[in-house]
């Protein structure tokens, strides 16, 4: 039989914090481009959420449209970098083609952006690719998917 007391004791006992989530991944598949933790919605405008496709799947990229920059993990290295072009219509205030370079490192987004009834303040990103270019190394293409989330 249960005493009251313990009964007491576990009702107050108050529950343990969740467990913080594990790290991103350092390197995607092998490749030098690695995942970034979770990242808020931006005070004002738009921001595109982009996961990896390929076998892995991990939080890759985070393009933000009003400040025009991207933010990714390369060689364990979190940075972002500022667009220097961009071409074609894409909505929600992107282009179909983004560029960004920054520390002789170029980024160029490319995506298929397309609004969902189901989707409220934001637009789905079925397809797209991400290609990395470095002075001296092989360049990547990594094909990735995601949401566009406004404020």
């Amino acid at each position: 039989m249960i005493s009251i007391a313990l009964l007491v004791l576990l009702a107050a006992e108050k529950p343990k914090p969740a467990p913080p989530p594990p790290p991103p991944p350092a390197s995607i598949d092998g490749l030098p481009i690695g995942g970034i933790p979770r990242q808020d919605l931006p005070a004002t405008g738009c921001a595109a959420y982009l996961w990896s496709g390929g076998s892995s799947r991990a939080f890759v990229a985070m393009a933000r449209a009003d400040a025009a920059s991207v933010r990714l993990s390369i060689d364990g290295q979190q940075i972002d970098m500022p667009r220097t072009a961009q071409h074609g219509d894409g909505g929600f205030g992107f282009a179909a083609v983004t560029e960004y370079e920054a520390g002789g490192t170029k980024a160029v987004l490319d995506m298929t952006i397309t609004t969902r009834g189901d989707l409220k303040d934001g637009a789905a990103v079925p397809e797209a690719t991400l290609r990395i270019e470095r002075a001296g190394k092989d360049s990547i293409i990594l094909p990735v998917m995601g949401l566009i989330g406004c404020v």
